[in-house]
């Protein structure tokens, strides 16, 4: 009898003690990066959780937001692999347009399994827009025009050659037989800088994500001529038509979310996931959200790690057809 309660006593201190070791305060200072000068996409993505955590009351203190802009991710990512792997408080953003890029082998000797993918709060979808006052009514306009004369429309995007932004007018391009590789395109960095360039007369279009293009809608400065999502999306947006219903079979969503670095204790991570699950349940965050133009797509940990490592492969076959990957 003894004996029976003795190991019951050690079973329970050992349960208490694995408790003990795996419950973990919160940090003592949190910082987002954003992987991009101010204004666009990552800022956005970062803005959200910024709010949202101190809102919902996840943390005690606000969080940072700091830019590291470089190759639309890829500054960031070497940063936090190599120089500051086990920074428990630090979540960088990513996108689609991150993930494309990584399955270039564009974030030099690091790859797809070299950071813990931690959550997704949101999908977002490509775009093509013009200035309000453009000859270009629809997309149609658009792509006739530039199939009788490529040199006509000069695109702009925040992303170099090969990156999403070109990746969706290349698809396009490709659909009215014009060479990809023939397109007049000007990479900026950043999403911001290109609305500017458009506004400007710079440029004639801009490829960019829907979000970004929110803000500048209720100016009356810009028109979206098509949205690239399977159907119209819903409340303000509801009058942007798809590119597919103008006859141009292309869908791209794009995936917003953070990872953290790949020395993060497993606790430490546990914690950022329980704590993005409990967040993205609230409607403070819904509310957020939706202010930003994103859609729900929720995921965290394994789930997320899978479903990054599946886009990869599929952005990197996407790639090889345009001579782009290996």
């Amino acid at each position: 009898m003894k004996k029976i309660i003795t190991r019951t006593l050690t079973a329970t201190a050992l349960l208490l003690a694995t408790s003990q070791a795996f419950s973990v305060e919160q940090p003592n200072r949190t910082e987002c990066i954003a992987p991009a000068k101010p204004g666009g996409g990552f800022d956005l993505t970062c803005k959200l959780i910024q709010v949202s955590l101190q809102e919902t009351k996840a943390i005690d203190k606000p969080m940072r937001v700091t830019y590291m802009p470089g190759g639309v991710g890829a500054v960031a990512y070497n940063a936090i692999v190599a120089q500051r792997p086990a920074e428990f408080g630090t979540v960088v953003a990513f996108s689609g347009g991150s993930l494309l890029n990584l399955s270039q082998g564009k974030f030099g000797r690091y790859n797809v399994d070299d950071v813990k993918w931690l959550a997704a709060v949101g999908t977002d979808y490509g775009m093509i827009a013009v200035r309000a006052d453009s000859p270009y009514k629809n997309l149609k306009d658009l792509m006739d025009a530039f199939q009788k004369d490529p040199n006509s429309v000069v695109f702009g995007a925040g992303a170099s050659i090969g990156s999403q932004d070109w990746m969706k007018t290349a698809l396009l391009a490709r659909q009215v037989g014009v060479d990809p590789h023939k397109m007049r395109y000007v990479a900026f960095e950043g999403g911001g800088e290109p609305v500017t360039a458009l506004l400007g007369n710079h440029i004639q279009a801009v490829s960019g994500d829907l979000s970004e293009m929110v803000p500048h809608l209720k100016g009356d400065k810009l028109r979206v001529l098509a949205v690239y999502a399977e159907e119209r999306l819903p409340g303000e947006l509801a009058n942007v038509p798809t590119a597919k219903e103008q006859g141009f079979d292309l869908v791209w969503p794009i995936i917003r979310g953070f990872y953290v670095g790949p020395k993060v204790s497993e606790e430490e991570y546990q914690w950022w996931i329980d704590t993005f699950k409990k967040m993205m349940d609230t409607e403070e965050f819904k509310k957020q959200r939706d202010l930003r133009g994103l859609f729900e797509f929720n995921m965290t940990g394994k789930e997320l790690d899978t479903y990054v490592k599946s886009q990869v492969n599929q952005y990197r076959e996407q790639a090889k057809t345009f001579g782009l990957a290996k």
